[in-house]
């Protein structure tokens, strides 16, 4: 039969009329018309191998002859192959032939007209199928940048003032593992443009392979300030950037059909998200995750829970494709095996850094190519009186004062308290000029600072924030540290005095950067450290060079050698630290995942692991180390071993789905099951006792007095709680008194009592620095334990859920999740769901009459400006988008659950 004869057909009805109708706006003669527009100067092969893998009717009509069906099936196969002499015909055409051709064949006679409507309406998926792959096929070709719609190029021009890319990035995007979408670790110098690449090659999953990407992102900051930068990105190109930190985050995430989502989120939020994801059996429709900060695999629990994810993604989801990059890595070999990824590093920086060092009053250029690295090259010019000489034995009044107040400086110290006493010192001894240096924006600064702290005002910024001077560490609130950054990104501020946090934290380069000692605490600084550090010199734009200055003893001449000339440290595997509790959660999470079920598929997954890679270093034989686990698991009641089989049990399975430490969860569970005998009601404590983080006990000393202080306010029933949990009255008026205690006395749980007393008085007051100075603690740490609280609740949350015994707490803890996670007036809370907004920006805004979300949503940028006190139009758009984001974000949730609710049952009876 030649192909005039497969054109003819014995129906008198056109079988395309309808076909606009059936598929709505989906059209599939538009879908063909797009793909023959699209295929138009290529080859056809693609589309032709699309059309053959098609079903075609033979296969949907059960009834027809299997000799018909294996005919018509080499017909198909032999009319879509290419010819090379034959003229091309437009998909159009040949989808329509074949159509032609299968509603030609002779149907039985017991068919009826119904069966043969369903079979085409079957065949018109499939060619509809088969378009849908020849437009995924040609998904790179969506743009012209980088695989990008042009809109993208001019959305980083307008958001970022992003013009062109480095040749690096360039490199980097045309990679051919990037194009093969194959893993991949990038290393480049702090502040070289690494994120940007990766921003690029999410764009490129969400937009062109329509698959949903993960950012991990090592802290909940660095999670804000990428969620508030990315809203705009996504607002003008459709698809959501959800925010995964704290208490924040949905488990399993809502399962949107039309939009795709970027989840950002911390390493363990990341790790709760793809365990959801996996048992949900939605982690392959991750098509990217984007790792930064890539050497945190190997800090402590948090390296082994990153490495735990990671192994996840690389065992249960091969389409993943996995992107590392940080600023330092030691053992780039083994974390390749590890991730079978390719690796590419470049020493590019985009403002040329000199290192320098400072002994006695010299400053040496550093080499670290030379035998002998340190090169004198000048000395300090300024003149020190004996009085000078006594309190700044180091000459750090002159070596900032050579730069600001015109440009910046970060001065790097060892403790917080140094922080403070040099910014202190420092003052004494600046020009009275430096007062008029942008006065009226310090002025503005100190009243902002003064109103996010209900009033009052650190003595010690008040003193030194007039001359352009401020400390930053973690004993500040997030409102305060907020507020310096933006004002020393700014420009207001010239110098800081901080801790190496901040090097690791938010982007604030420098053009001159200190180091005050190679000291972090008391401990030695790593080479890695002193790298990130050093790296924040040099501002984009701003500076053609920058140089960071390590101050020494000479004692220190030869440490410093070490540190400045030897390689950054090697990254490892921290499964097996801290008691190998990682590890039994690693087990734990698998065999509840249902991913292994015996002890053989353990053995394999763990092949999978940096910690297999680095065996034969760790000196450990995996397979015994793995079995004495599951020993340890079976012992605490949280798996069932039956031979090989694999189980885990109901407290198993609630101790991984709330992501609570193997360590913890026995202790938390006998707790809770104790509260059910009399759960105290009348009063938050109790409750609150019960989501206090376990792991903040042991950095806890409290102050005796204070605590029974404390204890002597709390009513007769608060008091008979306290005895039932271990902590009674008279412990603790022994402890204030200086008396030795029973070396039985539960000190863990003593010292949770002190935190949760400091967290009811946060909820009772919401004054941060009140609650502080009463109980004798930094507000930054009072902050840290709320935020701590918060996401430890949420987690109880999730532990009660999967305990049916467990049931009258669930609706408690979830009030007390959002109480805790915000801690303000009630008006306040929804501006505060927006990433970013803290207390004192929320407070202006309800002031100024934006009291909802929808108000924050929908408000003018530069109104905001105009209207609120130091907030910048780029801070304002961000805010604008991130209110959006969040409002489409809810919305589309929402809508969700109406399409589900109105959604016919596959499953209904006939």
């Amino acid at each position: 039969m030649d192909d005039n004869q497969h054109l003819e057909c014995s129906y008198s009805e056109d079988l395309f009329g309808d076909y606009e109708s059936l598929l709505a706006d989906e059209s599939l003669m538009a879908k063909l018309d797009q793909a023959d527009k699209m295929l138009a100067s290529g080859d056809d092969r693609l589309l032709s191998e699309s059309v053959a893998e098609a079903p075609d009717a033979d296969t949907a009509r059960e009834g027809w002859p299997h000799g018909r069906q294996e005919t018509k099936r080499r017909k198909v196969h032999e009319s879509s192959a290419p010819h090379r002499s034959s003229p091309r015909r437009s998909v159009s055409d040949r989808v329509k032939k074949m159509l032609r051709c299968n509603a030609a064949a002779p149907a039985s006679s017991s068919r009826c007209v119904a069966m043969k409507e369903a079979a085409l309406s079957h065949e018109i998926g499939g060619a509809v199928r088969a378009v849908e792959a020849a437009r995924t096929a040609h998904a790179n070709d969506l743009g012209p940048f980088f695989g990008l719609p042009a809109k993208v190029k001019e959305l980083l021009f307008t958001l970022r003032g992003i013009r062109s890319l480095y040749a690096w990035q360039e490199t980097c995007l045309g990679l051919d593992c990037v194009t093969a979408r194959r893993n991949l670790i990038y290393t480049l110098p702090t502040s070289g443009g690494k994120t940007l690449v990766a921003e690029l090659l999410m764009l490129r999953e969400l937009l062109c392979r329509n698959n949903n990407c993960i950012f991990v992102l090592p802290y909940v900051a660095l999670v804000q300030e990428k969620v508030r930068g990315l809203a705009g990105l996504g607002l003008e190109l459709d698809f959501l950037v959800e925010e995964y930190a704290g208490s924040k985050g949905r488990f399993p995430p809502v399962n949107r059909r039309d939009r795709r989502s970027l989840y950002v989120a911390t390493i363990e939020k990341a790790h709760a998200l793809v365990n959801a994801l996996v048992e949900d059996d939605r982690l392959r429709s991750v098509g990217l995750m984007v790792v930064d900060e890539l050497h945190m695999l190997g800090e402590g629990s948090r390296g082994a829970l990153l490495e735990i994810t990671l192994a996840k993604v690389l065992h249960l989801s091969r389409d993943t494709q996995i992107i590392g990059m940080s600023a330092t890595l030691g053992n780039i070999g083994e974390l390749q095996t590890f991730l079978n990824a390719e690796n590419y590093h470049d020493d590019f920086r985009p403002v040329r850094l000199k290192e320098y060092v400072k002994l006695a009053d010299g400053i040496y250029e550093v080499d670290a190519k030379e035998d002998q690295p340190f090169r004198l090259c000048r000395r300090l010019e300024l003149k020190y009186s004996s009085a000078m000489q006594k309190v700044d034995p180091d000459h750090i009044i002159a070596l900032v004062t050579e730069v600001i107040p015109k440009h910046s400086c970060l001065l790097f110290c060892p403790t917080k308290k140094n922080c403070e006493n040099v910014a202190v010192m420092i003052c004494k001894y600046l020009r009275r000029d430096f007062l008029q240096h942008r006065q009226a924006d310090k002025e503005a600064l100190l009243r902002q600072l003064k109103e996010c702290s209900g009033g009052r005002m650190c003595p010690l910024l008040g003193k030194t924030v007039p001359l352009g001077v401020a400390y930053h560490h973690g004993g500040l609130t997030a409102d305060e540290r907020t507020l310096l950054e933006d004002a020393y990104a700014a420009g207001v501020l010239c110098l800081i005095a901080c801790t190496s946090t901040l090097a690791a934290g938010v982007n604030l380069p420098a053009r001159r950067v200190i180091v005050r000692a190679p000291l972090v605490a008391r401990d030695a600084v790593k080479t890695s450290q002193y790298k990130q550090m050093a790296g924040r010199a040099g501002r984009a734009g701003l500076d053609s060079e920058g140089e960071s200055i390590l101050i020494l003893q000479e004692a220190q001449r030869d440490q410093a050698k070490a540190l400045l000339c030897a390689p950054v440290e090697n990254c490892y595997s921290c499964l097996l630290a801290d008691d190998r509790k990682s590890l039994l959660g690693f087990i734990l999470s698998l065999v509840g995942l249902k991913v292994a079920l015996r002890v053989e598929d353990l053995e394999e997954f763990v092949r999978g692991t940096l910690l297999f890679v680095q065996r034969q270093r760790a000196g450990v034989h995996l397979e015994d180390v793995l079995r004495q686990g599951l020993d340890l698991l079976k012992v605490k009641g949280l798996v069932h071993v039956q031979g090989h089989a694999l189980q885990v049990t109901h407290l198993g399975r609630a101790t991984f789905k709330g992501c609570v430490n193997v360590s913890h969860s026995e202790i938390l569970y006998q707790n809770l099951q104790q509260g059910l005998e009399g759960l105290l009601l009348n009063s938050f404590l109790h409750l609150i006792f019960l989501v206090t983080p376990y792991d903040l006990a042991a950095t806890c000393t409290p102050d005796w007095m204070t605590f029974y202080t404390q204890m002597s306010l709390l009513s007769s029933s608060e008091l008979k709680m306290c005895a039932a949990v271990s902590v009674p009255e008279s412990l603790v008026a022994r402890k204030a008194a200086g008396q030795s205690v029973s070396k039985s006395a539960n000190m863990c749980a003593v010292k949770r009592m002190y935190l949760s007393l400091v967290l009811m008085a946060l909820l009772k007051d919401g004054d941060v620095w009140g609650v502080a100075q009463k109980f004798q603690l930094s507000r930054g740490f009072v902050q840290s334990l709320l935020g701590s609280a918060a996401a430890f609740c949420s987690c109880v949350l999730h532990f009660t859920q999967e305990l049916d015994t467990l049931w009258p707490y669930r609706s408690l803890l979830e009030a007390l999740t959002r109480r805790l996670s915000y801690c303000v007036k009630a008006e306040l809370v929804p501006l505060m769901e927006v990433a970013g907004v803290m207390e004192a920006r929320a407070k202006q805004l309800h002031a100024a009459g934006y009291t909802t979300l929808t108000h924050l949503a929908n408000a003018d940028a530069a109104l905001l400006v105009r209207t609120l006190e130091r907030l910048s139009r780029k801070q304002a758009n961000q805010m604008v988008a991130s209110a959006k984001m969040l409002l489409n974000e809810k919305a589309a949730a929402l809508q969700q659950e109406v399409d589900h609710l109105l959604t016919r049952p596959p499953d209904l009876p006939d």
